[in-house]
C-alpha cells in the first residue's frame, strides 16, 4: 500500500474513496474493523470518512462458508488532487 500511494501521489491523484469488503465466516471481524480503518487511513494518508470495512459471510456455501478461505474485495476511486499553483 505504501508503494501504491507513492505512485498515486507522484502522478497527482488523491485518495476519494475506498470500500474494503471482506467475506469469511470466522472469525468475526467487528473487533478488529477500527483498527483496520486506521491502518488504511494511515497508510494511505487519507481521511477516516473516506474509508469503509464491512463484513459479510458466504452462509457456508463455498469454501468461504466451508471455512476453508476467505475472500477481500476492494473498490476505490482516485480524485485529482486539487491544483496548488493556480493564480489568485
Amino acid at each position: 500500500m505504501e508503494h501504491a500511494y507513492k505512485v498515486m501521489d507522484q502522478y497527482g491523484y488523491q485518495l476519494g474513496n475506498c470500500d474494503v469488503t471482506l467475506i469469511l465466516e470466522r472469525p468475526k471481524v467487528a473487533g478488529f474493523k477500527p483498527a483496520m480503518k486506521e491502518n488504511i487511513v494511515r497508510l494511505l494518508h487519507t481521511e477516516p470518512g473516506r474509508v469503509n470495512i464491512k463484513a459479510r459471510t458466504h452462509e457456508k456455501v463455498d469454501s468461504v462458508g466451508e471455512l476453508r478461505s476467505l475472500s477481500c474485495h476492494v473498490v476505490l476511486t482516485l480524485e485529482r488532487k486539487p491544483d496548488t499553483d493556480e493564480e489568485d
